[in-house]
């Protein structure tokens, strides 16, 4: 049965939508939910939670991207065969973790690298009923990044999840505390507003020329996280996680008075160039860009999906979110030779604080805006997929993160036990996501397989936040 008359079903597609789902660019999220029990499949189950509650979520969740006779493109709604976005991989029973381990880790690796019948809807759910080291069954949702981004589908997913002690009650996330100012802090920051106008010029200046550069001629080193080759997007991928505490993440943000992105970039980065060190000391200095991507919508948590999909809303749906380039700190000034030990591990936080910090007061995010909205309306969402894509691929890797809810959610009275996403598609041979939720967070690496040794990375990455931990704990004033 037909969703609506013809003349009905079309909608725009956003110029996000149209970069992002391109000749050029194609980008997907996947999101992985961990059960704490075991999965028992019933196929009414997966269909109703999907019909009744996921696909009315938004109308791109039963549309499909056409093309228009003068070129542009737009969302056509569809009737979806369910059967089709779902799928139960299936592999022999009663064997060992290891197996399922090895299998589940395939699994991914193939369903990163799989590209969406551009026919239906550009969604999936898998379901993978068999126990791993992290989980009794997962439930994996793929998602193509036309679709919204990583607040959008999150917003998604979460309305089809409960709270495991109300379900009645929603989910809630943690909340963004600003510091308050005294009149005197308030009256010295005043006198700050006008130097700090004109840093933010040539800041400005700065970062949009690098940002171009960066996009179209400026590259970054061939190192061991970098092969820099062609079509390294197509290439297999393996993904690693590994979860730290928030607690202490709030610690270590306590202590030098930083933000927990500040917190995770800087572990990140260390631990980056610590694993550069280890397989290549020659060009463990090389240089070395990460993208971080920041959300762009007002600050707070997550709005229902009505209320992103209402105009004018100031947490709207769709893609909102830009990318800045962060230079790695080198280990040359940090180090004496190659001694772990004599390495200020706090640096890598303090630097990542002062060039966040520094990049977000700059205007070069809206002139970069501008300047995608500008190449578009000259050449094309094609050319200005390729612009992105260059962006992408001149630099080393990419970071990103979500906010989790605080409390144990369920999904269709499985409760989570865990969760992580990842973005594939795109040009490196690395990227980092994050997300908390409840007490911990969640870093998953995705990485070129057969260039980089996940676990050699993530041990780095741990060894990373072991120390900076240590130096936080050590040099803040509760612990003196």
């Amino acid at each position: 049965m037909d969703i609506a008359l013809e003349e009905e079903v079309f909608e725009p597609a956003s110029p996000s939508s149209q970069y992002l789902n391109s000749s050029n660019l194609s980008l997907c999220v996947i999101a992985v939910l961990e059960s704490k029990i075991p999965i028992e499949y019933e196929e009414s189950l997966p269909l109703n939670l999907l019909k009744d509650v996921f696909v009315p979520i938004n109308p791109r969740f039963s549309s499909i991207m056409v093309t228009g006779k003068k070129g542009t493109r737009k969302w056509k709604r569809v009737e979806v065969n369910y059967e089709d976005h779902i799928r139960t991989p299936i592999f022999p029973s009663e064997q060992t973790l290891d197996f399922y381990n090895e299998c589940f880790s395939n699994y991914i690796s193939n369903l990163a690298t799989e590209q969406f019948p551009q026919n239906r809807p550009l969604w999936e759910i898998h379901i993978f009923k068999y126990p791993t080291k992290d989980a009794a069954g997962s439930v994996i949702f793929k998602l193509h990044h036309s679709l919204g981004d990583g607040y959008s589908l999150m917003g998604a997913l979460l309305s089809c999840l409960q709270r495991v002690d109300n379900p009645s009650l929603p989910l809630t996330f943690p909340s963004r505390q600003r510091t308050t100012l005294s009149s005197k802090d308030k009256a010295f920051s005043v006198l700050k507003v006008v130097p700090r106008f004109f840093k933010g010029v040539v800041n400005t200046v700065y970062d949009f020329g690098e940002s171009i550069l960066k996009s179209t001629l400026v590259e970054d080193d061939r190192t061991a996280i970098r092969s820099g080759d062609e079509g390294v997007e197509f290439r297999p991928i393996v993904v690693t996680t590994k979860t730290f505490s928030l607690d202490c993440l709030k610690q270590i943000k306590a202590s030098l008075n930083v933000t927990i992105n500040d917190v995770i970039t800087g572990i990140v980065e260390y631990g980056t160039r610590l694993y550069m060190q280890e397989v290549n000391k020659e060009s463990c200095n090389g240089k070395c860009t990460a993208l971080v991507l920041f959300n762009t919508r007002a600050l707070g948590g997550y709005k229902s999906v009505n209320d992103m999909i209402k105009p004018n809303s100031d947490m709207p749906w769709g893609n909102h979110f830009t990318f800045l380039p962060v230079s790695l700190p080198t280990l040359t000034n940090l180090a004496k030779r190659d001694d772990r030990s004599s390495i200020n591990p706090l640096a890598f936080v303090q630097k990542a604080h002062r060039m966040i910090d520094r990049k977000r007061n700059s205007a070069s995010v809206w002139l970069t805006s501008k300047l995608l909205h500008f190449l578009r309306k000259l050449r094309g969402p094609e050319a200005t997929a390729r612009f992105i894509h260059g962006t992408l691929k001149n630099t080393s890797m990419a970071l990103t993160n979500l906010i989790g809810p605080v409390e144990e959610m369920a999904l269709a009275n499985h409760p989570v036990k865990g969760l992580y996403f990842i973005v594939t598609g795109a040009p490196q041979s690395c990227s980092v996501t994050i997300v908390s939720y409840v007490d911990k967070l969640r870093i998953a690496m995705v990485v070129e397989k057969g260039f980089i040794d996940p676990n050699k990375l993530k041990s780095c990455i741990d060894y990373a936040f072991d120390t900076i931990f240590k130096a936080a704990v050590k040099s803040s004033p509760v612990a003196t």
